[in-house]
């Protein structure tokens, strides 16, 4: 829940700033959904998010005397929420900047209750995705696939700016899983062909020794080196990881760590891991680009059917149909100083066999479309229903 502490400066009439403060709180919280604390800073940053509403001016000297106390709490932002009636905007742009001054970063609350309401429900969201994503722990199955040279993470960083702690378990550990696994038998009213009939329990064997996994090392998401398994047991992840993205948990292909981030971060906002996918084609003049991949989270698809993995034409893959409409593609570094985050249209889906199988053609701007050429943050990328740019980039 949302906390709201107050300063005020004894200068001003008790009675009249109540007023006016009740009406204004009641503006932005119109449910009352929020923790009213006063000017008692006992519990400051015990919130998912505190907020600090300077009813009056003349109140920096009180900000300025409390900062030592929220910054020993490791307070990183510091929101001031004005009402703009009794000099409480003024006073609130001296404290930011004051807090500019002190290389602290914090932002100014101010506008229409619809803003305010709006912007206040988005610093909630971020709020709690910082949090489930400090207390996280990713699995890393097998190292990264060799092809992905420039997809690699760095611990330290992750730890340091998420606090999200990475977990290696070995490839031999999940081989030993998968022997002693339980398979489940293929669905019978699924339209699947022989070859991928006969595939299907080897896939669901993969899914109950990477659940094995997930619970013995209490993963919060992971990523896998999934083509070792075409040769180690002539089958795939696919069908493991789109149950798996669907339930709730991040699981990325390749064992690429970057793209399990950006899944992660897609989960905490919007509840939803995204699809993982690497462009095929780009038309950079109109902005239209083609991606596909062999899974895709069944909760993102209104229809799918089962179908062999595309570079090795074994095991099973996903060939998904994503909704037409807004999307958003996403994608931040292994160190996470750098991200991409692009809105568009999904304009429809497609089927080709000599391509990964969930296939999507979506339109971004010609400049995004260009990134892909000029910059990208490696290859996969991920796809995001509704246009969610904001909330990423406030995460981040």
């Amino acid at each position: 829940m949302t906390a709201v502490y107050t300063i005020t400066s004894g200068l001003h009439d008790e009675a009249s700033v109540a007023r006016i403060s009740d009406e204004f709180l009641t503006g932005v919280f119109p449910e009352g959904n929020y923790d009213f604390r006063g000017a008692d800073f006992a519990d400051f940053g015990t919130h998912n998010l505190d907020l600090i509403y300077v009813r009056t001016g003349g109140a920096e000297g009180i900000f300025r005397s409390l900062l030592p106390e929220m910054l020993a709490r490791g307070t990183e932002r510091y929101y001031l929420l004005t009402s703009g009636k009794s000099n409480s905007l003024a006073a609130s742009l001296e404290i930011l900047s004051y807090l500019r001054q002190q290389g602290l970063k914090g932002e100014v609350l101010h506008g229409s209750p619809a803003y305010l309401q709006a912007r206040v429900q988005a610093l909630e969201t971020v709020a709690e995705a910082r949090k489930k994503l400090r207390s996280a722990r990713i699995g890393v199955i097998g190292q990264p696939s060799d092809w992905l040279i420039a997809s690699q993470a760095d611990p330290m960083a992750i730890m340091d700016k998420w606090g999200t702690r990475l977990v290696e378990v070995p490839m031999e550990e999940l081989l030993q899983e998968i022997a002693k696994a339980p398979m489940d038998s293929a669905p019978a009213d699924e339209p699947m062909s022989d070859k991928v009939r006969k595939a299907y329990p080897g896939a669901t064997q993969i899914y109950h020794a990477l659940k094995a996994l997930v619970d013995r090392y209490e993963l919060s998401a992971f990523t896998l080196r999934c083509f070792d398994l075409l040769t180690e047991v002539g089958n795939t992840g696919c069908l493991a990881l789109a149950s798996f993205n669907a339930d709730g948990i991040p699981a990325a292909c390749e064992g690429d760590v970057p793209a399990l981030l950006a899944m992660m971060a897609a989960q905490a906002l919007t509840g939803c891991t995204g699809f993982q996918a690497n462009p095929a084609r780009i038309d950079v003049e109109t902005g239209e680009m083609l991606f596909a991949h062999c899974t895709v989270p069944f909760n993102m698809v209104g229809n799918w059917r089962y179908d062999t993995h595309f570079e090795s034409g074994i095991g099973v893959g996903i060939h998904g149909e994503l909704p037409e409409g807004p999307v958003t593609v996403f994608k931040v570094s292994g160190k996470l100083d750098r991200h991409f985050a692009a809105e568009g249209e999904l304009l429809y889906n497609q089927y080709e066999d000599h391509l990964c199988r969930t296939q999507v053609v979506l339109k971004l701007r010609p400049e995004d479309a260009r990134y892909f050429l000029t910059n990208p943050i490696g290859n996969h990328h991920i796809i995001l229903p509704g246009h969610c740019k904001a909330l990423l980039e406030e995460l981040l």
